[in-house]
Order: structure tokens, then sequence, then C-alpha cells
């Protein structure tokens, strides 16, 4: 059933989404030339996935998890695009492919081997990542591995069609904020 909703919502909202999807391309464009962020991220059975957003970060900026990120690779266009979660649209593409869910635990980087240790012992890995979840919902970002893992583990136990929709909303009404860019690095 959730994949089932998945399926229709992620077409919706592209074909809902087209409007916006347009103006973010052409802002980016102008921005900084290149409208789209690819990176491979670990999926449902430890498979590798090209995970698509908008581009937030200027070109060339590190492949690590957004806490660890310099808050200034951030482009101006981009502190938008984040703060509205517009970057998160193209995923919708992701979850329309079977790549992801609506609601999941959100994929990780290939490199972060503490995270994918704990979640592998924690069956993470045998579901789908989402765009939201639980943790995010939480404020619980991937700086924190072992928290992030029984997060994602606790949600994968609970998950129904209600929690499904109540990460949904809560996403939409500005809750979600797990993987943020810090506004100093520790």
């Amino acid at each position: 059933m959730i994949r089932a909703l998945d399926i229709l919502f992620s077409l919706l909202g592209i074909i809902c989404g087209i409007p916006v999807f347009l103006v973010v391309i052409i802002l980016s464009l102008l921005d900084h030339g290149s409208p789209f962020f690819k990176q491979i991220r670990v999926g449902k059975n430890r498979q590798p996935f090209t995970l698509v957003k908008f581009r937030t970060m200027a070109i060339g900026t590190q492949s690590v998890g957004t806490h660890l990120v310099d808050p200034s690779s951030i482009t101006e266009l981009g502190r938008f695009l984040r703060k509205t979660k517009l970057d998160e649209l193209p995923q919708l593409f992701n979850v329309l492919l079977g790549q992801m869910s609506l609601v999941g635990p959100r994929p990780c980087l290939p490199n972060q081997t503490e995270l994918i240790q704990e979640r592998s012992q924690r069956g993470v890995f045998e579901v789908r990542p989402g765009i939201t979840g639980v943790a995010q919902i939480n404020q619980v970002d991937m700086s924190t591995p072992r928290k992030l893992a029984r997060y994602d583990q606790v949600m994968i136990r609970r998950m129904n069609l209600s929690l499904y929709f109540r990460m949904i909303v809560a996403t939409a009404v500005g809750k979600g904020r797990g993987d943020r860019v810090r506004t100093a690095l520790a």
C-alpha cells in the first residue's frame, strides 16, 4: 500500500511541480550554472543508487555528510531552496523509480561506515530510504550514527499508514530539519 502511495504522490508532485522545477532550473543556471546535484547513496539492501537534488552548494564542494560541510559552501539560492525544502523535489523521481520512498531512513553516503554498520545491525537496509522520516522530524542527523540508526529502526518497526501521513505532513509544515549544515564546524 505504501509503495502505491509513493507512486501516486510522487507522480502528483512531479506533475504539479513542473512550474517550480522550471523556475528553479532557470535560477540555478543563472546562479551557478548547474541545477542538479547527483550523489551515490546507499539504498535498500545496501545497493547504491544515484540520489538527485537541486544543487544548493558550490560546485566542487566535498562529498561528505551535510553536517560536515562548511556553511560558506551554500549558495544564496541554495539557502532558499534548503529553507523551503525545494531542493528535495527531484528526489520524487528517485521515489518513482523505486529507489526511495517518501518516508523512510535518509539514505547515507557509502563512506559513512559507522552509520552503515549501525543500520546493518538494526535491519534498516531492508527498506527503501526516504525523503523524510522520524529522525529528521526529531532533529537527529547523521552526526550521531547510533542514535540515528535507533530512530530508523523504531520507525521501520512502527511504520503504518498513519505514521506515513504524519511524517509527510510534519515535513510539509516545516519540521524536517535533520540533515542540516551546521552554522559552525565542530
